[in-house]
């Protein structure tokens, strides 16, 4: 039974109003504040917390885009070569001294050369942004995040999960944010990782979560809407009570088997928020703020909460002072080194100039963060392997070199194996084809009935990458 079949009853319409108050004070914010799309699908979908699909064989059962700001050392303006880029063939290749960092995931990850993101603001850090994941130019598209959750993400408890690191640091807004759920429209991130915990899990628990670990018999959500229903039930005609009951019968098995044995880290999730300190936007927890970002995109992932993920790091022309990242080789605390002002470096690679140093150190840094979710996705087992053997995981930014902003040679990396659906361990080269293929493969690797996406000139540069 679906939606459709109760459109036409007032039970629709209570139903809705239950959802709500079946998630209490945070269903305005999970959308608000999350970018989280409402559940489409019955009320079974409050109830899937702590089971995540079984991997289907050659198909991705979650994505993730990690996003960071300000782009890569790439080729400069004199000529000097990239310190980003592999080289090397597709099977014999060596990466370079940023992506070096990825050596214990070489096995695990591709890597692309020679794709671009066109012609239109090239040059332009806000029309990178807009690009990145709509691939349309000047960003009138919807973006393959918001695709994949409305299409094979729907069933999903939370179809969409936005979680932001610094992403809305001065108010930042429209273009500073990646994910257009509607052409030209932007929703914002979650910054706060306290919030997204209290959303996403309830009564706190786990890693400094406060509120001490949940009570085994009881499910919040659960409970809460079985008992609204009950007393809904009353007020119904025979037909809609025998739709109603269908609905019951599912919770009321899903609400036993849920209470009936231990459901692991999904009730107790594992995530540092004590180390986030108070102030979200000062510069020196930036790291702890991103550590807890991503454990709890992986962990609501592992429990089956959310089949899309975007995590964002700060925004692009980024005020974010890395210089002050603790126990960190930029860390200085008497020179304050900002990600946009270290990105404009100069015209040639200089060692002995700060600006280039630091941007080297800066880029590393971002890629260990990349890692750091794939060692993650990988220590989770998943049917017959691991959470990275069934996800993607897109690294990406929206500019190549970030002194010459240019969108051509785009810095991105696909970790994962998708289900089967990708062979990592290569080095793939293109003549400057559009990074749209990239994206419309990433959904058909998820099982979306894409032809093609983004807006390009030529059909074959709209459609999926070989």
């Amino acid at each position: 039974m679906n939606d459709r079949d109760l459109r036409p009853s007032s039970l629709l319409r209570q139903r809705r109003a239950l959802e709500r108050r079946a998630a209490g004070f945070g269903r305005r914010r999970l959308l608000q504040g999350l970018g989280l799309a409402a559940i489409a699908g019955p009320f079974l979908n409050l109830a899937l917390r702590g089971r995540p699909a079984a991997a289907a064989a050659g198909k991705a059962q979650r994505v993730i885009f990690f996003y960071f700001p300000d782009g890569v050392v790439g080729q400069s303006q004199d000529g000097d070569p990239s310190q980003w880029h592999a080289s090397g063939s597709e099977s014999d290749f060596s990466l370079s001294p940023i992506l070096d960092v990825l050596a214990p995931r070489k096995a695990d990850c591709l890597f692309f050369n020679g794709l671009s993101m066109g012609p239109a603001d090239s040059g332009s850090h806000p029309g990178g942004a807009k690009k990145l994941l709509t691939a349309v130019d000047g960003g009138f598209g919807e973006s393959i995040d918001q695709v994949l959750a409305r299409t094979v993400g729907a069933d999903a408890p939370y179809r969409h999960l936005y979680l932001g690191a610094m992403a809305n640091q001065n108010n930042a807004s429209g273009d500073k944010h990646i994910s257009y759920p509607s052409a030209g429209v932007t929703i914002t991130p979650e910054d706060d990782p306290r919030k997204a915990f209290e959303l996403l899990f309830g009564n706190g628990g786990g890693g400094g979560g406060g509120g001490g670990a949940p009570d085994p018999t009881k499910v919040t959500v659960i409970d809460g809407v079985l008992g609204d229903m009950e007393a809904m039930r009353s007020q119904l005609g025979d037909l809609e009570k025998s739709k109603l009951d269908l609905h019951l019968e599912a919770l009321r098995e899903v609400e036993k088997r849920i209470k009936a044995g231990p459901t692991g880290t999904c009730d107790d999730p594992a995530v540092d928020l004590d180390a986030i300190g108070d102030d979200l936007y000062d510069p020196g927890h930036f790291p702890a703020i991103l550590r807890a970002q991503t454990d709890l995109l992986v962990q609501a992932m592992a429990c089956g909460l959310s089949r899309v993920g975007v995590l964002q790091s700060s925004n692009h022309t980024s005020e974010l002072i890395m210089s002050r990242f603790p126990g960190t080789e930029m860390y200085d605390p008497n020179y304050d080194m900002r990600s946009h002002q270290a990105s404009h470096y100069g015209s040639k690679h200089d060692p002995q100039k700060r600006e280039y140093s630091d941007y080297l150190k800066q880029r590393r840094w971002w890629v260990e963060q990349y890692l750091y979710l794939l060692d993650q996705l990988a220590a989770r087992p998943d049917g017959d392997g691991t959470m990275l053997d069934s996800s993607l995981v897109l690294l990406c930014t929206e500019v190549c070199d970030g002194n010459t902003h240019l969108h051509d040679d785009m810095p991105l990396v696909l970790g994962g194996r998708g289900g089967g659906a990708v062979s990592p361990g290569r080095l793939l080269s293109y003549g400057g084809d559009r990074h749209a293929g990239l994206l419309c493969a990433i959904g058909q690797a998820m099982g979306a009935d894409l032809q093609g996406f983004g807006d390009t000139n030529t059909p074959a540069l709209g459609g999926v990458l070989s």
